[in-house]
């Protein structure tokens, strides 16, 4: 003898398979979001230059390649700033 569901165990499946799709969905959303971004923004200062920015960060070892690096993230062409400018810089 077959069984067939009811209409209140049919709502109590498509209710479950809406959840779990939604449920998918914002993780998805979230795991497409990324990790934390490599860089922070900073507001240049009257008398900042790249070399006491980059001196300011202690990353460690040269601070000939921060200065090129932030450069890069920031497609600078020289290393003239100026204050109010926001500049990324990378994180520690």
């Amino acid at each position: 003898m077959p069984r067939y569901m009811t209409a209140p165990s049919r709502a109590l499946v498509i209710i479950s398979t809406i959840i779990v799709a939604l449920v998918l969905l914002l993780a998805s959303s979230v795991m497409a979001a990324g990790p934390e971004p490599d860089t922070v923004t900073y507001r240049v200062r009257s008398g900042d230059t790249l070399w006491t920015i980059a001196g300011d960060l202690e990353i460690g070892g040269d601070i000939r390649g921060v200065v090129s690096d932030i450069r890069e993230i920031n497609d600078l062409d020289s290393s003239l700033i100026m204050p109010g400018q926001w500049l990324e810089l990378p994180a520690e």
